[in-house]
């Protein structure tokens, strides 16, 4: 039985890469790489660069969330963000391993073990309350520009019942982040063994909500910085050489981070990346092989700046072990 979850995620994985091929062949190997080619390692390099000022953003996002007391320094704020999406972008492992590494590196730079997790936790709620917002806005534009083209319909009703029901989900989540304090403190002990000491996970979580302009604060960095992904669409499409605007590629982006989020229990979104940018593709005028470019792009840039990041965390795993190894044979 313990194999069950491994056996599940090696199926989802192969599942989605199979997809991505079957995408690719029935759209053509040709055209898509051809636009591949078009923006080059160049291309992907400014992509790279991109992304990484992006993440400013995200990590100030944290940081203004915690109370003063409780902050670190913004960079490491910035790398364990970047681990944490990089544990959810190229691994195996599903976002929730992610924010327990990041948690984690926090608690390494001195952070109490309760506001590393409680911290995590309200970012990542912070930062889906600006989802909605996101999506809001990509819905408006979106249906502006398809809602008279054959076939758009169920994708339009789709996102529009994912928006409604997004709001009162968040709520629910705070509800039980907030008094589900029994169960959140014996996970955040689980991961988290340094969280039994000091102040409670459930202080911590309360602390973190009971504060509305921190959350603002931290809600408005995290819509920065989902419009800030949808430019990195715009930018992308332009180096396979798409036209688009920079309005319908924001719109474009928060359609698609829909669908991800819907997919959620799939790894890395593995296939459902690559089908959604083919899908919506057209809708905003552009062939299918552009969005599957693009997306493919996505994937390596994830790579470059994934793979290092992941190599940083194993490290500083490593030496936490070893030190904890040399300390009990002293």
């Amino acid at each position: 039985m313990k194999w069950a979850p491994k056996i599940g995620v090696a199926l989802a994985l192969l599942a989605g890469a199979i997809a991505v091929v079957y995408l690719v062949w029935s759209i053509g190997f040709d055209p898509v790489f051809a636009a591949i080619a078009r923006a080059g390692f160049g291309g992907l390099a400014l992509l790279c660069l991109y992304a990484l000022a992006m993440f400013v953003s995200l990590a100030f996002a944290w940081y203004f969330l915690l109370p003063p007391a409780h902050r670190r320094s913004v960079p490491d704020f910035y790398i364990a963000r970047l681990v944490r999406d990089s544990i959810a972008e190229i691994s195996p492992f599903s976002p929730v391993g992610g924010m327990v590494a990041a948690a984690r590196l926090m608690i390494l730079k001195g952070m109490s073990g309760a506001y590393a997790a409680a911290s995590v936790a309200g970012d990542a709620t912070t930062e889906a309350m600006a989802q909605v917002v996101f999506l809001a806005f990509g819905l408006g534009v979106g249906f502006t520009q398809f809602r008279h083209l054959q076939g758009s319909g169920p994708l339009t009703e789709a996102m529009l019942a994912v928006l409604l029901l997004a709001v009162p989900g968040i709520a629910l989540l705070i509800f039980l982040q907030k008094k589900g304090a029994v169960f959140a403190e014996k996970l955040a002990a689980r991961f988290f063994p340094q969280a039994r000491a000091g102040v409670s996970f459930h202080a911590a979580i309360v602390e973190l909500y009971d504060s509305p302009p921190r959350l603002a604060a931290s809600a408005a960095l995290h819509l920065l910085a989902w419009i800030g992904a949808g430019v990195g669409t715009f930018i992308a499409f332009r180096l396979v050489g798409g036209s688009i605007s920079l309005l319908n590629a924001v719109a474009l982006e928060a359609l698609l981070c829909t669908l991800r989020s819907i997919a959620a229990p799939v790894p890395a979104a593995i296939g459902v990346q690559e089908w959604g940018y083919a899908m919506l593709a057209p809708l905003f005028g552009l062939p299918a092989e552009m969005g599957v470019a693009v997306s493919l792009l996505k994937r390596a840039r994830e790579i470059v700046l994934g793979v290092p990041a992941l190599i940083y965390w194993q490290a500083v795993e490593g030496r936490r072990a070893f030190a904890d190894v040399e300390a009990r044979n002293v």
